[in-house]
């Protein structure tokens, strides 16, 4: 009854100060995007300026994807910092990882010896891939959260828009600057191109981490914390097969999108000629990036009118028709490379309108407030495996083919296809739907689960003054009681 006596004389926020911290948090994946993605020209120059000695040496086999390694790492350790000690500074400290080690693989050196600098790239990679990481668990949920605070009806887009979105501006931006350094150094100056292409990495993060010196921890965190402690087996009877479902189509998704990104560039060459000019490779492979944005802006308005879940499930169904088709046609439509750009990068833009927009969405929205941390970055990881995973089989998959061309790139579409209707099933049978308000709703409803097995629910929130612990309960004890 006294609500609307307290509301009174509250200053409203403009949608600025509203959205800014929802920015903030979510934006960081920018850097994911632009730093996997500028990796596939900075291999193909590295290839055309040391030749054997790069492709010969072990480095030539991990630079492209040892982010991933560090990226999983980052995720799983941010996720557990993001629950048990803030949002706000966890962020701070995987920006700060990101910008020194960014910086470090920009200048990469070893005693003028060519191999130890690879490896010194491939060191650092790892680290950056770290940073990446905490961007996860500590950002989208972060953002998520503070989303809540957005007018209603709106909500989905904006959590799309300031994350995968990000990611897919960081896919062009990583195509565009090496095409753009190449231009201006008429194709010589080799070094310059990647090194320069590696170092734009660092300005986003850096003009990030000024913002996110003000953020402060979403109310949602503030409230439902599980700071103090966790009743792990009543969270794993609770989300454990909605987090084995979510993970699963992160896996499917990731291991052909990150697989085909990197490896666009080089799909391209092949078309081409070896001797085709680094601006044409990077020119065609900029246009086919570009097909991601008209796919995840237009998926982040259909995300709120029908859902997360049936945008994943329609996107993920014209992407497989769209990879049969490809498949199908290869031989003639790879004769003409406009063409073949169109329809690849509507197959990609599919990909961004379902799965790319939406799984990032549900793994945020379909869990509580208190282990919504580690239970993304979970997903998160074991999708990123599936991107490790897809850079390491994607060429046995071109293998396959033999020594025909056009077998070796339709088998890839083949069975992106196939895993695209396998992750829209899984979807339909195993995840839910979430609405605007699903946050509030599934903190609740894990509230009351929790209750009705005994836990103590004051433990929950950041307020130091509760207590620690509740000595009536015993988790396993009590898990064990019920089951029986």
């Amino acid at each position: 009854m006294m609500e609307p006596a307290i509301e009174v004389g509250v200053r409203r926020k403009t949608f600025f100060q509203t959205a800014l911290p929802v920015f903030a948090c979510g934006a960081g994946l920018f850097s994911d995007g632009y730093v996997n993605n500028v990796i596939g020209s900075v291999n193909t120059v590295l290839k055309l300026q040391y030749g054997d000695v790069y492709t010969s040496s072990n480095a030539s086999k991990y630079v492209s994807d040892i982010a991933f390694v560090g990226t999983v790492v980052g995720q799983l350790f941010f996720g557990f910092l993001a629950d048990r000690w803030s949002r706000s500074n966890s962020l701070l400290v995987s920006t700060i990882i990101l910008i020194v080690f960014t910086a470090l693989a920009t200048g990469s050196y070893y005693h003028g010896d060519a191999v130890g600098m690879f490896n010194m790239l491939t060191a650092w990679r790892f680290f950056v891939g770290i940073g990446i990481g905490g961007e996860y668990p500590a950002g989208s949920v972060g953002c998520a959260e503070t989303s809540g605070e957005l007018k209603e009806g709106t909500r989905n887009r904006w959590f799309i828009l300031f994350t995968n979105t990000m990611i897919d501006w960081g896919f062009v931006i990583g195509a565009f600057v090496p095409y753009v350094v190449a231009a201006a150094t008429h194709d010589a100056r080799l070094s310059t191109i990647w090194r320069t292409s590696l170092g734009i990495g660092v300005v986003f993060p850096f003009i990030l981490f000024i913002l996110r010196l003000r953020l402060e921890e979403p109310e949602e965190f503030s409230k439902e914390s599980m700071r103090r402690k966790t009743p792990y087996l009543l969270v794993i009877r609770y989300y454990g097969l909605r987090l084995l479902a979510v993970s699963a189509v992160w896996f499917l998704y990731d291991f052909s999108t990150y697989a085909f990104g990197i490896y666009s560039s080089s799909i391209l060459a092949g078309i081409y000629s070896k001797t085709a000019p680094l601006t044409t490779v990077f020119g065609w492979n900029t246009v086919i990036n570009l097909f991601y944005i008209p796919g995840t802006m237009i998926g982040a308005f259909v995300s709120d009118y029908i859902g997360p879940k049936y945008t994943l499930i329609i996107g993920v169904c014209l992407q497989a028709i769209i990879g049969y088709i490809m498949a199908g046609v290869y031989d003639k439509i790879s004769q003409h490379i406009a063409g073949f750009a169109v329809v690849y990068g509507i197959f990609l833009s599919f990909g961004e309108f379902g799965p790319g927009n939406n799984i990032g969405l549900l793994a945020a929205k379909t869990c509580a407030t208190g282990v919504r941390g580690r239970y993304y970055g979970i997903a998160a990881a074991i999708g990123k495996i599936g991107a490790f995973v897809g850079t390491w089989v994607f060429p046995h998959i071109e293998a396959a083919g033999g020594d025909d061309p056009t077998k070796v790139a339709q088998y890839p579409f083949w069975v992106a296809s196939s895993l695209a209707l396998l992750s829209a099933l899984i979807t339909f049978l195993c995840i839910p739907n979430v609405g605007q308000d699903t946050i509030t709703e599934e903190d609740r409803k894990f509230r009351e689960y929790l209750e009705s097995h005994g836990w103590d629910t004051s433990q929950l929130g950041l307020d130091s003054n509760k207590s620690d612990s509740n000595p009536t309960y015993n988790e396993e004890e009590h898990v064990v009681q019920k089951m029986q």
